[in-house]
């Protein structure tokens, strides 16, 4: 077992009821990737770079970019597999912000970051596009 993986007891389930990341709430195709990027708008912070757009209708979706200038794919896939449990964990706060894609392009400081950081710093990067979007 790595230093990163979480223990878990036999009863204890790895996601709790109602805080799951379903296909629907995942962006995946590069076109949509393509349309955050150029029509979307960035927020920035220490360790991540955050796109978002509006859209017309649906709800929240978030998809991921890290490329090979961040490492191997061991690393690639262990910084995704972070980020996709602090997302799943602080998905809740884009309810209230209506239809909106997101993706974020972490830096390489996140894979040894503590978990704690990545998680607030998610949390501070999807309260601050949701503010952004409430005021419009």
């Amino acid at each position: 077992m790595s230093a990163d993986a979480p223990e878990r007891s036999v009863e204890q389930p790895a996601a709790k009821a109602g805080t799951s990341f379903p296909r629907a709430a995942r962006l995946l195709k590069h076109s949509d990737f393509d349309r955050v990027y150029k029509q979307g708008r960035r927020h920035f912070s220490s360790h991540m770079t955050v796109f978002y757009l509006r859209q017309a209708e649906g709800a929240a979706r978030v998809g991921f970019t890290v490329g090979r200038v961040l490492g191997g794919a061991v690393e690639r896939n262990r910084i995704k597999r972070r980020l996709r449990e602090a997302v799943r964990q602080r998905r809740s706060v884009l309810k209230g912000a209506g239809a909106v894609d997101v993706v974020i392009n972490p830096k390489k400081s996140v894979l040894t970051l503590e978990f704690s950081v990545v998680l607030e710093e998610v949390g501070r990067a999807l309260d601050a596009i949701a503010k952004k979007l409430v005021e419009k």
